[in-house]
């Protein structure tokens, strides 16, 4: 079974996080959600989310992939954070899935995970980063990284993490079971 690292800092969006979670879970991908602080994490409209762990734990364990929420000032804080900067690179290094939404992949960018890939990001976010390559579409994926614009493609974010960690079989149960579409 994959399993995913969901890191939180104050300030991400809520239905960001909460999307990314509830969609890997119904694909069966074990999901570790891990708070930059101990104790609860207040998202960016005031709710609360409640981490299964503190970074610190978390980074005792290994993963597959590491997806990051936006919003901010979450993103801000995720960037800010030398533990997981350090973990980000090394997941990308080391070959494994890294992926982020709206406003977090500007911590990409600030990682050097971006260099000479293709992404997407809510708009701004990566020209403030001097990216040369971003394709505006609701989700891009290059290789071994996975970016999306905004809360209004969470959805097809977290659909596109289960294809690249369970296949598209799995992502298209998942899907049908959304009753996304006419079929």
């Amino acid at each position: 079974m994959s399993r995913v690292l969901v890191p939180l800092a104050h300030g991400c969006e809520e239905l960001e996080a909460v999307t990314i979670i509830d969609l890997l879970r119904r694909a069966n991908i074990e999901v570790i959600v891990a708070g930059l602080e101990d104790g609860p994490v207040t998202a960016s409209r005031g709710v609360k989310i409640i981490p299964d762990l503190s970074l610190d734990e978390a980074l005792n364990l290994d993963y597959d992939m590491i997806a990051l929420p936006g919003g901010l000032p979450g993103a801000d804080n995720l960037a800010a954070d030398k533990r997981l900067s350090r973990l980000l690179r090394d997941m990308n290094e080391s070959g494994r899935l890294v992926a982020a939404v709206c406003a977090a992949p500007k911590v990409l960018a600030r990682n050097g995970i971006l260099d000479g890939k293709r992404a997407t990001a809510f708009p701004g976010v990566l020209q403030e980063e001097a990216h040369p390559d971003i394709t505006g579409d609701a989700v891009t994926r290059d290789g071994r990284v996975i970016t999306s614009r905004a809360a209004g493609t969470a959805m097809d974010f977290a659909l596109e993490l289960i294809d690249a960690l369970a296949g598209a079989e799995a992502r298209l149960a998942v899907e049908k079971a959304l009753v996304r579409s006419q079929d």
